[in-house]
């Protein structure tokens, strides 16, 4: 592909010249774009795993590793990922709150 934009233009001041927007408002759409995209790949990840052990959430995984209701053996790298995952949801959704 043949560049189009001088060296002094960035590749985003050229794209949002072309979309006839700012290039702040550029980068803006793009990283809510980007967010809401990641947000729902971890939401997906989450809702396979909570429902491959019957629960809503990191909390309720937990109370029934803590009553014997699912092995610890079966659920400990899940148990974590799915910690990590619903950590991960709350900090995108407090960036596209920024937004």
């Amino acid at each position: 592909m043949t560049r189009v934009w001088s060296d002094t233009m960035t590749v985003i001041e050229f794209v949002a010249k072309e979309l006839q927007m700012s290039p702040k408002e550029l980068e803006k759409e793009s990283l809510r774009s980007y967010l809401e995209k990641r947000l729902l790949k971890v939401e997906s990840e989450i809702f396979r795993l909570a429902k491959k052990f019957g629960v809503s959430s990191v909390f309720e995984l937990d109370k029934k590793l803590k009553d014997g209701r699912v092995g610890q053996k079966d659920a400990f790298e899940e148990y974590f990922a799915l910690n990590h995952l619903e950590s991960e949801r709350d900090k995108i959704r407090a960036f596209l709150e920024k937004l």
